[in-house]
Formats: structure tokens, sequence, C-alpha cells
């Protein structure tokens, strides 16, 4: 059985009903993208490496994994730190807006919890996978571990697999932001930026632009995700550019690249071959900006991915 190990952190996620009234769930890039990965291709040993706290809320977080059959063995309890919070709004076309509650959360301290047995368990995955948000969350005193990490992983042959992911204000300023993903970019195997995380962090807005920075770096599968403008890639020095349709019943944008991501590499460690791979992770990208917050409904997602999955064999 294949596995892959995310890095990163999920939060309790406020959504607007109406004026006077919130619904609660549980997202963050980390965990959506391994929701749709588990989701889509169930025979993958999907772990999730972060911390939570002993609250109520950090309880009910923990049963939400399990039910989306995600591992929870790098899942680690701070005695004294509790979850991250986030609220979101959306407009009338579907773009959404953040306010968090996060400085302090528990999983800014999972680099605390790693000890030589959890090494053991990440280094003979077959996948490791972590974000921007990944690395802004981590406390700055504990990125050098987890570079070590990373490094021991590639070492041992485990897939590297970075998504900037870039939130500007997660970080201190942009060369703050800039040197964490130089180090990103030279470890990873799989990159899978979005063109607006080059234009927001690099001023650089054009799919040739991103091929050309990347360049230098040792990037085995770069995958540049730009919206209703498709998607381009760059494997073994090919260059190609996959189209998709646009999606006209947009709801809310939240976890459209993180839902990509999932079915992409879920799909690639399955054997499926990259346009296979672009095309459904595109499908459930589609179908999840037609729902409400960024987990859509399992059930509904299911029997649509499954759908789409028996027209490709």
């Amino acid at each position: 059985m294949k596995s892959v190990f995310l890095f990163g952190e999920c939060m309790v996620e406020l959504q607007r009903v109406t004026a006077t009234s919130l619904r609660q769930s549980f997202a963050g890039d980390v965990y959506n993208t391994g929701v749709y990965l588990k989701r889509t291709f169930s025979d993958i040993n999907t772990h999730l490496v972060t911390a939570i706290g002993q609250d109520s809320f950090s309880q009910a977080m923990l049963q939400s994994f399990a039910d989306e059959a995600i591992n929870t063995d790098m899942v680690f309890k701070s005695p004294d730190k509790i979850a991250g919070l986030y609220a979101i709004q959306t407009d009338s076309q579907g773009e959404r807006s953040f306010t968090y509650w996060r400085s302090d959360s528990a999983a800014r301290q999972v680099m605390q919890f790693i000890d030589d047995a959890a090494i053991s368990k990440i280094t003979q995955a077959d996948m490791v996978f972590f974000s921007g948000i990944s690395l802004a969350v981590i406390k700055p005193e504990d990125r050098d571990t987890f570079w070590q990490l990373i490094k021991q992983c590639k070492q041992a042959g485990v897939s590297i697999v970075f998504d900037p992911n870039y939130r500007a204000r997660m970080w201190q300023n942009p060369q703050q932001a800039k040197v964490q993903f130089d180090i990103a970019f030279g470890l990873a195997d799989v990159a899978l930026p979005g063109v607006d995380d080059f234009d927001q962090l690099y001023g650089i807005n054009t799919v040739d632009e991103i091929i050309a920075f990347c360049q230098p770096y040792a990037i085995n599968e770069l995958v540049i995700k730009n919206g209703e403008n498709g998607i381009n890639y760059v494997i073994n020095d090919q260059q190609q550019h996959f189209s998709i349709t646009p999606v006209t019943n947009v709801v809310d944008t939240t976890s459209a690249g993180d839902s990509f991501n999932g079915v992409y590499l879920g799909a690639r460690l399955s054997g499926l071959d990259i346009n296979t791979a672009i095309k459904l992770a595109s499908q459930a990208a589609g179908f999840v900006i037609q729902h409400k917050g960024a987990i859509a409904p399992k059930i509904e997602f299911n029997q649509f991915i499954e759908r789409q999955k028996s027209m490709i064999k």
C-alpha cells in the first residue's frame, strides 16, 4: 500500500450562514488535500502530521480525521495549546475572505513532537507533502529541524511535494518567505504552484516566467495552476498545456487548489499518467467550488468522483 504524509495544520472553520449565525466545521490547506486524496484513492495510506489541543474542539477535529479515514498516528496533542480558528466569508462571485486566530495554535509546535520514532515512520513513506502555509505555521526557531527531516526523507527516496500557497499576512516580510521557499523548491521533486502565488511574492504572473524561475531547481514534475486558463506542466523537460472547462456555478472557491492537489497526487501515486491525473483533479476542483466551505459533502463528492474515475478506466 502506498503511503503519504501531509505536514500542516487543520483549523476550526466558521462559515457565515446568515448575518447572525455561523456553521462550524474543520479545514486547512494540507488537511483539505488529505481529505480529497483519501476520498478519491481509498487504498492510499494517508497520514496527517500536525498538533492539536486537548479541548473539545480538538477532540471533535480528531474525530473528523477518523471519519475521513485519515491516519492519526502523527496527530500530536499539546498539553497547553489549542487548535487555530478562522472565519470565512464569500462574495457573490464565490471569492473568499478570511479572518484568522492561529498565532498561538498547537500546530505551531508540531516539530517539538517529532522524535526518532516519528522520523523512522515518515522516512518510509512514498511521498511527503507540505505547503507555504505549513512553513509559515511552524515556529521560525523550529524550521531548521523541519528541513533536516525533509532532507532525511529525500535521502531515503521519499518523493517531496511542495505547494507554495503563499499568504503574505503569515510572514514577517516577503524576504523571509523567499528564503524558505528557496529551500523548498531546492528539495522538491514535485511542485504545485499557482500563478497567484508567484504574482504576489515574486511579481511574476506568466507561465513562461514561472517555468524559467523553477528551471534552476531539480524539480521533476512542475504543475502550474492558472484558474480558468488551465494547467501547464513540465515533466522530462517537456512543457504541455491542459485546458479546462470553466465552472459556471461558482459558489465558493475555498479549497479549489487543495482538492486539485489531493486528487492529482493520489492519481500519480496510483500510477495514472500526468494528463489523466490533471483531468481528474480538475474535475474534482470544479465540483468542490460549487459547494460552500472547504470540504464538499462526502457522499455527493464520492459519487461524482467515482463516475469520473469509471470513465478513465
